[in-house]
């Protein structure tokens, strides 16, 4: 934290800014290249997010900051628009630290009859594009999820125990207080997993577990897997994407299930949105989807590790 006689210059140094200011020429040049439309949503609606991991920010008329423009954008396909992409401001509540602030830049798009290991692919190009010879020569590597958390903690993501993944854990040194299921497993991707990843190589995880399908489709099967994926640069988070879920039915159980997770954990109550399920009713076409931190991608451009780096203005100094 900088004294108060000097907060008030940028954190991110002036080569910084006009990189940004170039990341964000270069990504819409990459999108018209391809003919997917830029468009702008609002950024305060009546509705917040019910993910229990994700806390909104609400405004003092008790409306929400966005902390995606997904349910928007969803919503333009449902109207009637294709392939659309929108990059700008998001806010999620506590989010602080070496990788996150609590308002940050996202680049998030929309392909439709594209699937979600093709738009991948795409995500991968876009990265490369960006960098501008920075990640030419990083391979790109796809690894079924059930398939890298086995290889790193010898454990079965879909059978093993809560018992198992907390043993897995004390071994490891990781002590946790109460954890259900879910958060135990989250902990090892994060704390395990994730930090074993290939360096420089752009590391493609899909095929979740069904209980972290979020908003994406589940392909049943003799294991049912979520068809989701993330994409890692290095052993950095950049980018996490679905095949979208269509139905109106299953995304309202997804709400409300959603719903009484926050209410189990003491959380603020969310009102659900229902001008997406009203647009899901209406009818959602056949997409996919990518969420991408664009501050992140910035600091992977300019080898720089801290996110205070890339922003003219952090939470600390706003």
């Amino acid at each position: 934290m900088t004294g108060p006689g000097d907060n008030w210059r940028p954190g991110a140094s002036r080569h910084a800014i006009e990189a940004r200011a170039q990341l964000a020429a270069d990504i819409r040049s990459f999108f018209a290249e391809r003919g997917v439309l830029e468009v702008e949503t609002a950024v305060i609606s009546s509705a917040g997010n019910v993910d229990p991991n994700i806390e909104s920010t609400v405004t003092a008329d008790g409306r929400y900051l966005r902390t995606s423009p997904e349910f928007m954008l969803k919503r333009l396909l449902a109207a009637g628009l294709r392939d659309v992409y929108e990059m700008g401001r998001v806010f999620r509540a506590g989010e602080a630290g070496r990788h996150h602030n609590p308002e940050f830049t996202m680049l998030e798009w929309y392909r439709t009859g594209l699937p979600y290991l093709e738009l991948a692919d795409e995500v991968a190009d876009l990265v490369r594009a960006c960098g501008r010879g920075r990640f030419d020569d990083w391979p790109v590597r796809r690894v079924a999820y059930r398939d890298l958390f086995r290889d790193e903690t010898g454990l079965d993501p879909w059978l093993c125990g809560d018992t198992d993944l907390e043993d897995c854990a004390a071994e490891r040194g990781l002590h946790a207080g109460p954890l259900d299921r879910q958060a135990w497993i989250d902990l090892l991707m994060a704390e395990v997993v994730q930090p074993a990843l290939p360096g420089e190589c752009l590391t493609v995880v899909h095929d979740y577990p069904p209980e972290q399908a979020a908003l994406a489709r589940i392909r049943p099967g003799e294991t049912a897997v979520a068809e989701r994926f993330e994409l890692y640069l290095g052993q950095a988070e950049l980018a996490n994407g679905y095949q979208e879920l269509t139905d109106p039915a299953e995304q309202s159980l997804r709400f409300a299930r959603d719903a009484r997770r926050r209410e189990r954990r003491g959380q603020e109550r969310i009102p659900i949105d229902h001008r997406l399920v009203a647009a899901l009713q209406a009818g959602l076409p056949e997409c996919s989807g990518v969420a991408l931190g664009v501050d992140r991608l910035l600091m992977a451009i300019l080898k720089l590790d801290r996110i205070d780096a890339v922003l003219a203005f952090s939470a600390d100094r706003a």
